[in-house]
């Protein structure tokens, strides 16, 4: 059912800015409010007499629930939702008790005492939460502490690997023939020499035991590998030839057939590594007596099929290396849809224990690389090397200098009068189990100036502060605003922050709520598991191009008609594109596309195996893009079999199946941001018809002021997103999240609304969003520590 009501926008009064005094007399005040009534003299009603008399038993004095109905009363409904659910469906055994009036009035009252933001910053209030770091944050953390004593970690732009072509099957530099940039690894030679060697020998003869075969040749492929999300990568190699694979350390290969053995010509190695960074990483090859010379590598990426490396995560120059921790964590909570830290279960000390025992044992392997010590120095300046060392590393992992008590606590006792080894452990584990270094600054002592750093590189990075930051804190130049500001402009060029804006972007489009994506084989015979990968990698395409554009305008998530299609996608998505294309951006304006909203990825992660699904996409919209707060479904209820209901289309069947009044609190809004999507079927591609009758794709919400919204189809459904203020109050509240890992609201009740408007002023760039989020967060939290008149810390307060 749509409601009608008057709108309060109408008066041009927002109604979630009114004061709820004012909401009531307005909406008292409206001659439509009882649809269907004459307008007639009121006598006011008490909304708290109607809620004892009729909904306390329920729902509690307090709205805290009950034995027979154990939820509270609480989330966003407007009041008109309220009153609109109330009336038709309260009290569950007497409807008609409660009248137009009534309704009404316990509407005021329940959005008031329950529903409102002033009633949720009432109830519930917010604080700046003391909390660990989160799993995320601590193995970014641990990679770049190890990595503060190599040089920095590069992200390259040009792609491919660097290759050297030699005449010979060792790498000799007399005999090279080509010195160049190969795009990707896939050969075969066959039974020749690659193109440019020599014909016939033209070397020097050699010694005869080292007598030159015609048809020997090696390559060396070296560079850089950059990971494009946190996850575990395999990588393959197949040659019937020598072959070494090396990744993270030129010293030891991950697996080293230069001398083969058998038959074998495939070759496989699995790693967890770190999204944002780039390895060093490179395949050595040779040819000796084989008949024939092939080489191909490969790697089989989370959530993909096996696949030649793309030339886009490869690069011809070396990086230092990251140290990946091998230590498994127990997930961080995320019950209120952002990771935060809060837990201590003996779980996560047991995997912190864990890892700090390997960083150690890795620090200890790695000693003299890593404090720069050489073979042929002095054992005096050695013994400074690794004084210095020890000292650096608890400096870096405590993000701040060190006291005298802490330099002899954490770096002197725990060497003294024990092997060299065992006292190099203790540091790096006294170290990395220590709270200095586990927990977050806010909270932790005194917010002081390197506070301040890390505050900013945990909110930029998931890391710790790097050496200009550090030197910025110690020089007080972290105190003001616009040095803040600074800092944050600098540190939004970093790949690292690329990275995490990326990986909220996936989060924002629930990409996790489908790991694997299966169709119906009879309707869907070409949807297999290759044609997902592809889609994994479209997706991926365009939101690399949105997080490198420096314009980021959130709108073009909604509003590109574009996608990314090679020949295989081309081919089932309705595009002219030759069958063996690499991903190209082609329009589909066509097909009504738009956007992140209709990426075939998402609309065939939505949907069931053989029909599409609107509560999905629906309940989708409704969470991520509208930021609305769904309570679960009263009862578990399996969807309408599409066999028993034949002469109905997908769109009429679930209005059938959400028809029940216990539906239809939630599904009155769900249904109708899910139908404008039925152009789409299940695996996403376009339809006109379904079942050889027109799709209906209408669709309608009634906004948080009341206003019914109609629109028809995706692109309608987009233009209405993009311009309503929910969905970029809602993007802002959860980039805001993922960034700070704290509730808003502890920063003040104005702040999302300052920054919603802002995010308006700058065009919808989510690259300034993102900066301004940061720096009003960082000057807040200062802000906020420092002592009141009372000599009471305000860190804890919500309206300070």
């Amino acid at each position: 059912m749509r409601s009608h009501l008057v709108p309060a926008c109408a008066t041009g009064i927002s109604a979630r800015n009114v004061t709820v005094l004012g909401m009531f007399s307005l909406l008292i005040a409206s001659p439509c409010f009882a649809e269907g009534e004459a307008a007639q003299p009121m006598t006011p009603v008490s909304g708290a007499a109607v809620y004892a008399d009729q909904c306390a038993r329920c729902h509690g004095p307090n709205g805290e629930g009950t034995k027979d109905y154990p939820t509270a009363l609480t989330g966003d409904k407007s009041v008109l939702e309220l009153k609109q659910v109330i009336a038709e469906t309260m009290p569950e055994d007497k409807e008609q008790k409660c009248s137009a009036s009534d309704a009404q009035a316990v509407a005021v009252y329940m959005s008031d005492k329950f529903y409102s933001v002033l009633a949720q910053e009432r109830n519930r209030p917010a604080t700046v939460e003391f909390s660990r770091l989160t799993v995320h944050q601590f193995e970014n953390t641990v990679g770049d502490l190890i990595g503060s004593f190599r040089w920095n970690n590069p992200w390259y732009t040009e792609h491919g690997l660097h290759a050297e072509y030699y005449n010979l099957r060792s790498f000799d530099k007399k005999k090279r023939i080509h010195d160049r940039v190969d795009p990707v690894v896939n050969f075969s030679f066959g039974s020749a020499k690659p193109e440019g060697f020599p014909t016939e020998p033209d070397m020097e003869k050699r010694a005869s035991d080292d007598i030159h075969d015609d048809q020997e040749f090696s390559i060396k492929w070296d560079g850089s590998i950059q990971i494009p999300e946190t996850g575990d990568y395999e990588f393959i190699v197949e040659s019937e030839n020598g072959v070494r694979l090396y990744l993270n350390d030129w010293e030891r290969p991950v697996f080293d057939a230069w001398v083969r053995s058998g038959s074998e010509k495939v070759y496989r190695y699995t790693t967890r590594l770190i999204g944002g960074r780039s390895y060093p990483f490179g395949l050595h090859f040779f040819r000796y007596k084989e008949p024939t010379a092939s080489v191909i590598l490969r790697w089989k990426r989370p959530g993909h099929v096996e696949e030649v490396i793309p030339e886009r995560f490869l690069a011809p120059k070396g990086s230092p290396g990251f140290y990946v921790l091998k230590t498994p964590f127990p997930p961080d909570d995320q019950s209120i849809g952002y990771e935060r830290g809060n837990s201590i279960s003996k779980a996560w000390q047991e995997a912190v224990t864990m890892s700090a025992l390997e960083t150690a044992g890795y620090v200890v392997d790695n000693l003299n690389s890593l404090a720069g010590i050489k073979k042929d120095m002095p054992e005096e300046e050695k013994v400074k090397k690794r004084d210095q060392f020890c000292s650096t590393f608890v400096e870096r992992a405590f993000r701040r200098p060190l006291s005298d008590d802490e330099k002899k606590l954490f770096v002197e006792q725990p060497r003294a009068d024990v092997p060299l080894e065992t006292g190099i452990k203790r540091v790096v584990l006294l170290a990395l189990i220590s709270p200095q270094f586990l927990y977050r600054e806010a909270g932790l002592g005194e917010f002081n100036d390197f506070s301040m750093a890390s505050w900013l590189s945990y909110s930029m990075w998931d890391s710790m502060p790097d050496r200009p930051l550090l030197d910025a804190a110690a020089k007080g130049e972290l105190r003001k605003p616009d040095q803040i500001r600074r800092q944050v402009d600098r540190m939004a060029g970093d790949p690292r922050t690329q990275a995490k804006l990326k990986e909220f972007l996936r989060q924002w489009l629930r990409i996790d709520h489908f790991p694997e994506i299966a169709k119906n084989q009879t309707a869907f015979p070409e949807f297999n598991a290759a044609m997902v990968s592809d889609l994994r990698s479209s997706l991926d395409l365009s939101l690399d191009e949105f997080v490198t554009n420096k314009e980021s305008d959130f709108r073009k998530l909604l509003l590109d008609d574009s996608l990314y299609l090679n020949g295989r996608l081309a081919a089932f998505y309705g595009a002219q594109l030759p069958a063996d294309s690499g991903f190209q951006k082609v329009s589909q304006a066509d097909q009504g596309r738009a956007g992140m909203l209709t990426h075939p990825l998402l609309l065939a992660g939505f949907a069931y195996d053989q029909e599409s699904s609107p509560i999905h996409r629906g309940v989708f919209i409704a969470r991520s893009l509208l930021g609305r707060r769904l309570k679960p479904p009263p009862e578990a209820v399996a969807p309408l079999a599409p066999d028993l209901h034949a002469g109905l289309s997908t769109r009429e069947r679930v209005l059938l199946q959400t028809s029940p009044a216990v539906c239809q609190t939630c599904h009155s809004m769900i249904n109708d941001l899910g139908f404008p999507l039925e152009h789409f079927d299940a695996a996403g591609r376009y339809r006109q018809v379904e079942r050889d009758r027109p799709i209906d794709a209408d669709g309608s919400y009634l906004n948080r002021s009341g206003t019914e919204v109609e629109f028809a189809g995706s692109r309608g459904l987009a233009e209405f997103l993009v311009s309503a203020p929910e969905v970029h109050e809602a993007f802002v509240e959860q980039l805001f999240h993922f960034t700070v890992k704290q509730p808003i609201r502890a920063f003040g009740p104005d702040k999302l609304n300052e920054l919603t408007t802002g995010f308006a002023k700058n065009n919808f760039n989510v690259h300034k969003l993102l900066k301004e989020i940061v720096v009003m967060s960082a000057v807040r939290v200062q802000e906020l520590q420092k002592p009141s008149p009372a000599g009471t810390d305000k860190l804890s307060s919500v309206t300070p």
